[in-house]
């Protein structure tokens, strides 16, 4: 295998006989993870409500943080000065941290863009931020995590051919100088790999273009941006489906953003390896579950005297050691600890969805998997 370039490899294990998809190993100096593969959320270094311990207790190999938000608190000389991202925080896995160009897309209100790169008002204080190339992979570096993503343009409209050639074209010439800057501070010796995003929003030939121009450099791996941005679900898995089967077969392929189990079947049915997204903390917060019974809302009065776990098929913190009606009198007291609780067990859901599909895809049954959780995925009870 693979851990043969300063410590990052990855090496596909099995292949799917009915579809595209593949299961696989991704070696990083901080570890190895198994694929398909999800990443929780840690925005601003923290998986929101939960203890490290409790997030890799619930399966979790690999974590993100976002480089804009920690750039702005508590900045990145602070978390280099505490041991960087894995002593920051007490996480000693994997870590990836995306590089603000999502930013580029949300924020469209508060920022400037140009050749240079992007201007941003904080929303911290207000105050006027620069981002370009060079400035987010210093941040980056000095944020220490394995996985470094290049900046890129995040169009608005990824239907808008004009606005997309643009976007297409900046992150082309964006990667570069990432590269120029990433090379400049040590590159892949320094310990941290660099992903390249294709753009190319909903058109097929601006999709081929760019994931040509972005695999001209030998990264290790690479990622497919600008989806998950409002569109259409059948955009999302059109853009999948032209640029994914382009990427290098031997390089792990990561689908930014994008996180229902719907979603997963449509990417890991074509190639995709890798996801992150808040959908299971974000849902948890709204007191939402995910269940092999159907999607749940804790809150509501059905659930007041049920003494059953979430999830009677579950084996997660939560469910071995909480009621539905416990955590729905938390919910209704709006206690913390009730988001806490089922952000858990969704993250372990997340998780035993990935290594059931990773199982099937060694065993050619993925249409199967497919079927059982796009039936549990709608339902609601």
């Amino acid at each position: 295998m693979t851990a043969t370039n300063h410590g990052f490899g990855y090496e596909v294990q099995a292949e799917c006989p009915h579809t595209g998809a593949r299961a696989g190993l991704l070696t990083t100096p901080h570890g190895t993870a198994e694929t398909p593969l999800f990443m929780p959320v840690g925005t601003r270094g923290t998986i929101k409500g939960l203890t490290p311990a409790q997030v890799q207790g619930a399966g979790s190999s690999v974590v993100l943080a976002n480089t804009y938000h920690l750039h702005l608190r508590p900045g990145e000389d602070v978390v280099r000065d505490l041991g960087k991202l894995h002593g920051f925080m007490g996480w000693d896995g994997p870590i990836l941290t995306d590089s603000g160009g999502y930013q580029v897309f949300s924020m469209a209100d508060l920022r400037d863009l140009t050749e240079e790169g992007v201007g941003l008002k904080s929303i911290v204080d207000g105050n006027r931020i620069e981002l370009t190339p060079e400035s987010v992979i210093d941040i980056e570096l000095a944020l220490g995590a394995d996985i470094i993503m290049a900046f890129d343009h995040c169009p608005s409209d990824p239907t808008n051919r004009t606005e997309v050639e643009d976007a297409t074209a900046r992150t082309t010439r964006w990667l570069q100088r990432c590269m120029d800057r990433y090379d400049e501070r040590g590159g892949l010796a320094g310990g941290q790999a660099l992903f390249g995003i294709c753009q190319g929003g909903a058109f097929a030939d601006l999709r081929q273009q760019s994931v040509e121009a972005i695999c001209a450099h030998d990264l290790v791996g690479y990622a497919i941006g600008g989806v998950s941005v409002g569109e259409h679900k059948a955009a999302l898995v059109d853009a999948i489906e032209m640029a994914a089967p382009l990427l290098p077969k031997g390089k792990p392929r990561y689908l930014m953003g994008v996180g229902t189990p719907e979603d997963f079947f449509e990417a890991v049915t074509r190639g995709v390896d890798m996801f992150d997204c808040v959908t299971p903390t974000r849902h948890g917060r709204m007191h939402q579950a995910f269940t092999s019974e159907g999607r749940m809302n804790l809150r509501n009065l059905r659930w007041a005297r049920d003494d059953a776990p979430i999830d009677p098929a579950c084996s997660c913190e939560t469910c071995r050691g909480f009621s539905r009606g416990y955590i729905r009198h938390l919910c209704k007291a709006g206690e913390m600890l009730a988001g806490s609780l089922i952000s858990l067990h969704n993250i372990h859901f997340f998780h035993a969805l990935m290594a059931r599909m990773r199982r099937a895809i060694f065993e050619g049954d993925l249409p199967g998997q497919r079927a059982f959780y796009t039936d549990v995925c709608t339902r609601r009870i």
